[in-house]
């Protein structure tokens, strides 16, 4: 059971900032910041969940089985994550590339603490074995002191994949297409620097500053993080209704008004772009039927171009109707991991994505999210984001892009450069300074 406490809040932007740094002092954290971006289907500003009175650890092997009980015994709110390669779990698929991270497969995590905030209202729902410090909590969190974030040195950033290699192997995925394997699929490379410390908390508010992105995520377990900016909404259930928001086609934002607006207006227009996104969006919609009730599926937006500070991307939406025998954890497990982050065919995609990437996806390409007590839940992709083993000293974000049969080597890879910028920025990458 949980005991509620609404305060109403002056400053709603400073308190965020204080909610993310009062959060520190807690093995397990995770920071959801819609960054005022409007939405139909936002249910709140920002939450906070700190400090594990239960969870759930596991590898692949039946993970989202045993999730399921997990999240039927508890009946409460849940945080956490499923890496990409829970897809291991799904179908008969491997995962053998390197993986300097280490991340488990899958994690979620009952809170003590949940703070809710909407407009100027701050929720904090306790679970009561720690509802007495509610009120010392809340008002160490609005006198908690802004301190001034130290960041880390210079780092040299690695590519795992050489530009040359790039090319090379994106060519072999336009041979699978060219002879009928694929149509379409999400091919990542790894960036990567060793031996190095970063602040975890400063190197997010960084990031968030410069994306504002609509589902920016900061995750702590102990010695592992996730720092992610991410655009791109994966699936969210509310009730009967579930809403998918695929992420295909970029590009670039100019400082000049007229050109911003013609990088925008090209980006409407692309007929290959255009083809990425309805592509995928197809897939989700045949994902989602697997649970849906009859012809509730729905394509409500299609290739409609959102501008974000970083990027312009073109998103589609899909809503269908669960039907009542399934389980909200059904429905990920029969849609996961997201067609953005794959491919159609999606097995075919996924088995000639782990043969030419040379490192584990691990969290990347996954979810970050939650479940409420009713069922529902809301989980982003894990994608312009940051992960780093700190026992190891191992930083490391990957990007991608979705090459079809109209795909050029050299824009792709381009077009991951352009990716990468953000999180190189705000790692101090020596090659951008």
């Amino acid at each position: 059971m949980r005991t509620a406490l609404t305060q109403t809040i002056e400053n709603p932007t400073l308190l965020k900032k204080q909610l993310l740094q009062w959060s520190q002092q807690f093995r397990e954290i995770i920071f959801l910041d819609s960054n005022e971006n409007d939405s139909t289907y936002s249910s709140y500003d920002c939450i906070v969940a700190v400090d594990a009175f239960t969870a759930i650890q596991t590898d692949y092997t039946n993970a989202f089985d045993d999730l399921n009980v997990y999240q039927t015994i508890t009946k409460d709110w849940l945080f956490g994550y499923f890496s990409y390669d829970l897809k291991n779990d799904t179908e008969k698929l491997v995962s053998q590339n390197k993986d300097e991270l280490d991340f488990p497969d899958l994690f979620f995590f009952q809170p003590k603490k949940i703070l809710f905030l909407k407009g100027n209202q701050l929720e904090l729902k306790y679970l009561n074995v720690c509802n007495d410090e509610m009120e010392s909590d809340y008002q160490e969190i609005i006198h908690f002191e802004i301190l001034k974030q130290t960041f880390q040195n210079e780092i040299s950033i690695q590519q795992q994949v050489s530009k040359p290699a790039y090319i090379e192997k994106v060519t072999k995925m336009l041979d699978y297409i060219q002879n009928g394997t694929l149509y379409e699929a999400n091919f990542c490379m790894e960036f990567f620097a060793l031996e190095t410390i970063i602040n975890p908390a400063a190197t997010f508010e960084s990031l968030n500053e410069i994306s504002k992105a609509p589902f920016s995520s900061f995750y702590k377990n102990n010695k592992h993080f996730a720092i992610s900016a991410s655009p791109e909404r994966y699936l969210k259930k509310i009730a009967e209704k579930c809403i998918s928001q695929p992420i295909k086609g970029t590009s670039k934002r100019f400082s000049d008004q007229i050109e911003d607006n013609l990088s925008k207006t090209n980006l409407a227009n692309d007929p290959k772009e255009r083809a990425e996104n309805i592509m995928i969006v197809d897939l989700v919609r045949n994902d989602l039927s697997k649970t849906a009730q009859k012809d509730s599926v729905v394509v409500e937006e299609l290739c409609q171009v959102y501008s974000f500070l970083q990027v312009h991307q073109m998103i589609s939406t899909i809503s269908s109707l669960v039907k009542p025998e399934f389980s909200a954890v059904d429905v990920l497990k029969t849609t996961f991991p997201m067609g953005s982050m794959t491919g159609a065919p999606k097995i075919s995609a996924m088995k000639i994505i782990e043969e030419l990437e040379e490192t584990k996806r691990g969290l990347y390409s996954g979810a970050i999210g939650y479940f409420t007590p009713e069922n529902d839940f809301d989980f982003n992709v894990v994608i312009r984001s940051i992960l780093y083993n700190e026992a190891k000293k191992y930083v490391s974000f990957s990007v991608g892009s979705a090459i079809t049969s109209k795909s050029e080597p050299e824009k792709e890879y381009e077009e991951c450069l352009l990716k990468a910028r953000a999180m190189r920025l705000v790692l101090n990458d020596k090659e951008l300074l």
